[in-house]
């Protein structure tokens, strides 16, 4: 009996690991050495904290399962492993055999086309928030410019100039009000495209951020065989500038702190359910404090910013040039790692 159990739990795809009271694994089958790079023998008697460097929920809450003796179950939990970020499902069982108190932790790898499904949900989430937040923008321009007429009217009918300090006022406010309603409707089109090498646009982006944050080394890792895009460079140049400034407003303070720009080329990506021969891969990754899970997947929302004081508008304008370019753009964030990434279509 027990070599016939042996045999089904090496033929799982789904990977299974023992854990003691501790979370020190003690049994790990196949398909676990698969998922955490290691074998069996090296991933025995080593506590789970050890084998993952970050996980999306909290392992205590694994751990409380044996006191409950209740299971837990997450169908999206977010593993980091050699470095590496990995979706799956997770269910956790208690264990009562031999005297002793265990858990059996089941991990299954979130398939692909599963991913690219909720990658397309989002994708229809924001396009509907970017389109109710549209709409609010034009309703408040529309009065907005009334509002700025009546007040130079005023302005020029007023019997005491002293008074004409707060039709002034006004001016500048409504003035203020019209520019982020504009930063809100954001360009809807690209520009002018042409040929151009996506390294000369980072260059500029590198050389504005170095010029303000001089605490911050910016490290390159270019590939130079990258073919060029075509590109609205000044929109991409903006689309870009907003995600490497934001890292180095976050990292201010943060000793040791780095931004590294890497580009590279991906063969047969998916980009917003579309198959492309070749693309652009623009990685922008800093060892700043993380973004919390709760705000990845609604940070390219307009008007929502994990930043103190940060307007929530930048993200999602970048977001808007990267999609007209049929592009896409996602983050991986746990703590000391974020990285934002690009993908542009490479058309020969």
């Amino acid at each position: 009996m027990a070599t016939l159990i042996e045999s089904v739990m090496d033929n799982l795809i789904t990977a299974v690991v023992v854990l003691d009271e501790n979370l020190v694994v003690t049994y790990a089958n196949p398909a676990a050495e698969q998922l955490f790079c290691l074998s069996a023998r090296r991933l025995k008697e080593q506590p789970l904290s050890d084998i993952i460097q970050h996980c999306s929920i909290n392992l205590e809450h694994v751990q409380e399962t044996l006191a409950s003796g209740q299971g837990l179950t997450d169908s999206d939990v977010t593993l980091v492993i050699d470095g590496n970020q990995r979706k799956v499902e997770l269910s956790a069982s208690p264990l009562q055999w031999a005297r002793s108190t265990s858990m059996l932790v089941e991990l299954k790898a979130i398939g692909h086309q599963q991913q690219i499904s909720k990658e397309l949900q989002q994708q229809a989430q924001q396009q509907a928030a970017k389109e109710l937040v549209r709409g609010l923008a034009h309703e408040i321009k529309n009065p907005l410019g009334g509002l700025r007429g009546a007040a130079q009217l005023l302005e020029k009918m007023l019997p005491d100039p002293s008074l004409s300090e707060y039709t002034r006022i006004i001016i500048e406010q409504a003035d203020r009000l019209r520019n982020l309603v504009d930063r809100l409707l954001g360009p809807q089109r690209p520009g002018t495209t042409q040929q151009e090498n996506i390294h000369v646009v980072l260059e500029k982006v590198r050389q504005l951020v170095e010029l303000s944050a001089d605490d911050t080394r910016i490290t390159r890792d270019y590939d130079p065989s990258l073919p060029d895009l075509e590109m609205d460079p000044d929109q991409l140049e903006q689309a870009l500038l907003n995600v490497v400034s934001n890292a180095a407003e976050i990292l201010q303070g943060t000793p040791d702190s780095e931004i590294t720009l890497r580009t590279r080329t991906e063969h047969q990506v998916v980009i917003n359910g579309k198959r492309h021969r070749l693309a652009a891969r623009i990685d922008i990754t800093d060892n700043g404090p993380g973004i919390s899970p709760e705000l990845q997947d609604t940070l390219f929302y307009p008007m929502v910013s994990g930043r103190p004081g940060g307007t929530g508008l930048g993200l999602s304008i970048t977001r808007n040039l990267i999609d007209q370019h049929k592009g896409k753009i996602y983050v991986n964030s746990w703590p000391g790692h974020t990285t934002f990434t690009i993908l542009l279509p490479i058309k020969r």
